[in-house]
């Protein structure tokens, strides 16, 4: 964003915000003039991220504040603290999530899969259900949730991480339909693959990186800024007629087809494995 007044005086709370595209949603917003509330469960990663947004000479700010999505009191908790700052809150990013379950179906973990349907559907829920709340005791506002290309492509071996974006995307539609009459809007983006921590493995290079740029028309990674720059758009002044929508952003990708990590998986499961045959 060129302005970088554009946010000045309000409050946005963004999960996740201590790494990838979490933080880079809340530096673009920050350096917009936002009072930021950055959450996500580890503290010193938090601080970190939090004192390199400060560094950055934006015209707003941003607070750290050590959060687990899907224990209920501490979203409260950490919402409180993002009205704190202006005494109203204008804007949610749900970008916390993560996967667990990297296996064929038919060998999935079901701890792990109910433990990351938790984390990307049931945290996401929770954000959005008392960061609404604070919405709309200040007259409205925007919600913009971070689902994923898996929830709208399928991605093999990915267990219940696609299955429970597709959660976050008929959560965001149902949430638009209710709150639109506050004056809430709730969106939705879909990163392709974006270069991050998370998935340096990939995106330095390899056939699964050669697989992803040959099914992307836009043949290239995506950058946290790439995400950033739609997601302070719909948390801003130019969308105000833009609600229920899930948008991806992912060079084109889906156009084609999800990912192949055949390359990664068949040493672990073998090629019978990986089409459900168990031992």
């Amino acid at each position: 964003m060129g302005d970088n007044t554009a946010f000045a005086g309000r409050s946005v709370l963004v999960t996740g915000g201590g790494s990838g595209i979490g933080f880079g949603i809340a530096g673009a917003l920050a350096g917009a003039g936002a009072h930021v509330t950055i959450c996500g469960r580890n503290k010193d990663k938090l601080d970190v991220a939090a004192n390199s947004i400060r560094a950055r000479n934006g015209s707003g700010s941003v607070t750290a504040v050590p959060t687990d999505i899907t224990v209920e009191a501490e979203v409260i908790a950490a919402v409180a603290s993002a009205v704190e700052a202006t005494g109203t809150l204008d804007g949610v990013v749900a970008c916390a999530g993560g996967n667990e379950t990297i296996a064929p179906v038919t060998q999935l973990d079901v701890d792990a899969w109910r433990r990351t349907v938790d984390l990307n559907v049931t945290g996401t829920m929770l954000t959005i259900k008392h960061g609404a709340r604070a919405l709309v005791s200040g007259g409205g506002g925007s919600i913009v949730a971070i689902s994923s290309i898996a929830s709208s492509n399928t991605h093999r071996w990915f267990g219940a991480y696609g299955v429970s974006k597709s959660g976050v995307d008929h959560l965001v539609q149902l949430a638009a339909d209710e709150l639109g009459a506050s004056n809430i809007r709730v969106n939705a983006i879909r990163p392709g693959l974006t270069r991050t921590d998370l998935v340096a493995l990939i995106t330095d290079g390899g056939p699964i990186l050669d697989d992803y740029m040959a099914n992307t028309p836009l043949a290239r990674v995506g950058e946290v800024e790439d995400i950033a720059a739609l997601a302070t758009f719909l948390l801003g002044p130019d969308s105000t007629w833009i609600t229920g929508q899930i948008i991806n952003v992912d060079g084109g990708q889906m156009l084609r087809r999800g990912p192949d990590f055949r390359s990664m998986l068949e040493s672990v499961y073998g090629a019978d494995g990986l089409r459900g045959v168990v031992a």
